[in-house]
């Protein structure tokens, strides 16, 4: 009998699920499988810990629902804690498993795993974050442009968002030993506390997000004043909290759109509407220009190639990372983070402008602060969005937050930023030291 691994990555769904539909046309019976990279579970260069317990405890939700939604398609899924190109020979062979199938990623680590395992089995990979197919685009990913509005322009024009795929009804499964899943007290890693003030309790799954998408859309109509509210700080509907489902793909942007774009046929249809697709697209933007740029996203003068001098001040560092530098709009957004594992795009755009420009701190230890502790971090989006901050990515000019006026702009009764840290019974440091993602030798 014909068997093939399916290798769940970034794509933690049965619906829309490209590399899903495609195995199981072309073999008899598939193993899904999921390995958990163990060299995610460690110390960055600069000292942070590359996942945090808020994601982790997202994802092994996600893997869960998961797990779940295949028992009942008559499979199930095989989770390892190791080395992706390592293990997935070993349990191919293991298991009679002559191929692979998986989901495209874009960025330079996850690249060269591609490649190590293509050089021991033939991979399959597919388009599942995308909106858009790359050979569908008016232009080459090489030729993908500089500026967003050119991009948002072009695509909007010409071409066209497909249809998410269907699950399958049946998931023709190749045997396995089921084991437990990991847990984060077996991974080493503390629960983190549920802070009452957090904008939402972020629960991973699919089942959670298309959840969290009809209350979104057709329980609130929250959508329908989306523009206007997004900018918000305090509660859970100012905007779709969608990233982290989207981040590790337990729901997929098509889905998201072609949701929206039934909405807008049976609800209304206007520039709020218009705006939940226009954010998708810069979702999508950034996958491109990490397809175009490779490793340059990650390098200090970033896509430009720009010589920036930054400073190296741990105490700073530190200062930014507690939310106490002194900057009540930075420290109130800082410590959102810190205690919840989520921060505003308003308040995203603060810190990192207030880290780069106020204490001229090296982009990419803020982009690292945020890779460990944000349940919705996203690679190309995160580094993105830095590179943006930091004046070496998308944009060649310097966007500097005057943060006191942003202050006054989007939170002006002070309510944020009373409930941040005047209504904070929790020491910065103490929740440091307990979620365990910053190593004290490197400040």
């Amino acid at each position: 009998m014909s068997k093939a691994i399916l290798w769940f990555r970034n794509d933690l769904r049965l619906t829309d699920q490209p590399a899903l539909n495609a195995a199981l046309r072309k073999y008899k019976a598939i193993l899904p499988v999921y390995i958990l990279d163990e060299r995610l579970l460690q110390p960055d260069r600069w000292g942070f810990t590359r996942m945090g317990p808020y994601r982790l405890n997202f994802l092994l939700e996600s893997l869960e629902d998961l797990r779940d939604d295949l028992k009942e398609k008559g499979s199930d899924l095989l989770v390892k804690v190791g080395i992706p190109e390592t293990v997935i020979p070993e349990l191919a062979k293991a298991h009679d498993c002559t191929a692979v199938f998986a989901s495209h990623e874009y960025t330079h680590e996850e690249l060269q795993t591609e490649a190590k395992l293509a050089s021991h089995l033939p991979l399959h990979l597919y388009h599942s974050q995308l909106l858009f197919n790359p050979e569908d685009l008016p232009f080459a990913v090489e030729q993908t442009p500089d500026i967003f509005t050119q991009f948002r322009k072009r695509v909007e024009k010409y071409a066209d968002v497909p249809l998410p795929l269907d699950p399958p009804e049946k998931v023709a499964a190749v045997p396995f030993e089921a084991e437990a899943l990991p847990t984060l007290e077996n991974l080493g890693y503390p629960t983190p506390v549920q802070d009452d003030r957090g904008v939402l309790a972020f629960k991973g799954g699919a089942l959670a997000a298309y959840s969290r998408l009809d209350h979104y859309l057709w329980d609130t109509d929250a959508l329908a004043s989306y523009k206007q509210t997004r900018n918000g700080l305090i509660g859970a509907d100012y905007s779709s909290k969608f990233s982290a489902w989207l981040a590790n793909g337990s729901i997929s942007a098509r889905a998201i759109w072609h949701e929206v774009e039934a909405y807008e046929a049976e609800r209304t249809k206007n520039k709020d509407t218009y705006w939940m697709k226009f954010e998708l697209l810069w979702r999508e933007y950034f996958k491109y220009v990490a397809m175009r740029y490779g490793r340059k996203i990650f390098f200090k003068g970033g896509i430009q190639d720009k010589s920036v001098r930054w400073k190296n001040s741990p105490k700073a560092l530190h200062k930014w990372i507690t939310g106490t530098t002194g900057d009540d709009f930075v420290d109130a957004n800082m410590r959102e983070l810190l205690y919840t594992g989520f921060m505003s795009n308003r308040g995203r755009q603060n810190v990192a402008s207030y880290l780069v420009h106020q204490l001229k701190q090296d982009w990419r230890k803020g982009a690292a602060w945020f890779e460990s502790l944000l349940v919705d971090y996203d690679v190309a989006s995160n580094y993105g969005n830095w590179m943006y901050a930091g004046g070496v990515g998308n944009d060649p000019r310097d966007r500097v937050f005057n943060t006191q006026k942003q202050a006054r702009d989007y939170d002006k009764d002070g309510a944020f930023r009373r409930l941040w840290l005047h209504e904070d019974e929790r020491d910065p440091e103490e929740v440091i030291a307990q979620l365990g993602v910053l190593q004290a030798e490197h400040f």
